[in-house]
């Protein structure tokens, strides 16, 4: 497939217009052609402004177009059931943002339709395509850490909580857990070989909510209206897998302790490994030794997007696959699922 891939865009809100434009337009082989919104006078903004070619009045209108080869799903998460059904049965390619739903029979449903389509699907699992990830999901294939046994991932805001959608359950379906903690969780098990979850115990936290803190800045969607604060603000648990390997996490949008940043540790019984700063922990000649590979820069949505794309055209198993998406949900509901119940839940 040589020609220009057609991209339509369903949803235009923030991560649409932040990241996943840009990334579309630092390509060559790409042309975006199509836009929908909620909010049709933002889609009509947007189309102007890249020169797209249609603004339609909804997903259905979108996927119904000859000229759309693929698209970008950027919606709030209750939506991207939706979206990726009606996607896939017009057999439009599908890059899907975080969280693949939000419920594990919706992930299940769309891992069905994507398959039944025959389409390729992607998880928009951006962290994998950091530069220094990379690096350690190659060291980790070429055998580098051994077995991976025991695994930490985090990501802790002391005030971060965003503004908008998010804090909506009806719209986004949790907190923290659900926004950032799938990226942590995600890359974690990624980098483990993406053992089988078996069990989750986990709790969550309700304690702060919608804080006043001054000097502080947020995440801010597009609408900001009409703002509920039904979230949690932190969470934390313990995942157990069907080979042994076990991994602790903890996220939150608002806790009185430090900023900690992405931070994934894995540890194997020939070395391990820390994200940021990326460091390896192993042996040379006999002695303890850490490693501090230079993985240079990269950007992470281009990277991401480059990699849809070189899929589709060659017809590649996508590295963030349906298969993943619907395996981190299981995840992700079971964390709220333990802590509701207030046990280890079985997954």
């Amino acid at each position: 497939m040589s020609k220009k891939l057609r991209i339509g865009l369903i949803g235009a809100g923030n991560i649409a217009q932040s990241a996943h434009i840009p990334a579309y337009l630092a390509q060559d082989d790409v042309e975006l052609v199509a836009v929908c919104d909620l909010k049709h006078e933002r889609a009509v903004e947007v189309a102007e402004k890249y020169g797209m070619k249609h603004v339609c009045k909804d997903m259905d209108e979108l996927v119904a177009l000859a000229d759309v080869d693929a698209v970008s799903v950027c919606t709030w998460n209750n939506a991207h059931v939706t979206a990726v059904l009606a996607a896939a049965k017009a057999g439009k390619h599908i890059l899907c943002e975080k969280p693949m739903s939000m419920t594990v029979a919706e992930a299940e449903t769309m891992k069905k339709a994507v398959e039944e389509a025959g389409v390729t699907f992607m998880m928009g699992f951006v962290n994998r395509f950091r530069a220094d990830s990379q690096v350690i999901y190659d060291l980790a294939q070429e055998g580098r850490f051994g077995d991976i046994y025991y695994a930490k991932a985090g990501w802790l805001r002391r005030r971060g909580t965003p503004l908008g959608w998010f804090t909506d359950l009806s719209k986004s379906g949790g907190g923290p857990v659900i926004d950032i903690g799938v990226h942590v969780i995600d890359l974690t098990w990624h980098f483990m070989g993406k053992p089988k979850p078996v069990a989750v115990s986990a709790a969550v936290h309700h304690e702060i909510g919608d804080y006043k803190t001054k000097g502080v800045s947020r995440w801010e969607a597009l609408d900001t209206d009409n703002l509920v604060f039904e979230t949690e603000d932190s969470a934390a648990g313990f995942v157990r897998f069907e080979n042994g390997a076990t991994m602790a996490f903890e996220v939150s949008w608002a806790i009185n302790g430090e900023d900690t940043g992405v931070y994934s540790k894995i540890f194997g019984t020939k070395a391990g490994a820390s994200l940021d700063p990326l460091t390896i922990y192993g042996e040379e000649g006999g002695y303890l030794a850490d490693a501090k590979p230079n993985p240079g820069r990269a950007n992470s949505f281009a990277a991401e997007i480059r990699h849809f794309l070189d899929c589709i055209k060659e017809g590649k198993q996508p590295l963030s696959s349906v298969d993943d998406g619907v395996q981190i949900q299981k995840i992700l509901n079971g964390i709220y699922q333990s802590a509701k119940e207030g046990r280890e839940i079985q997954i």
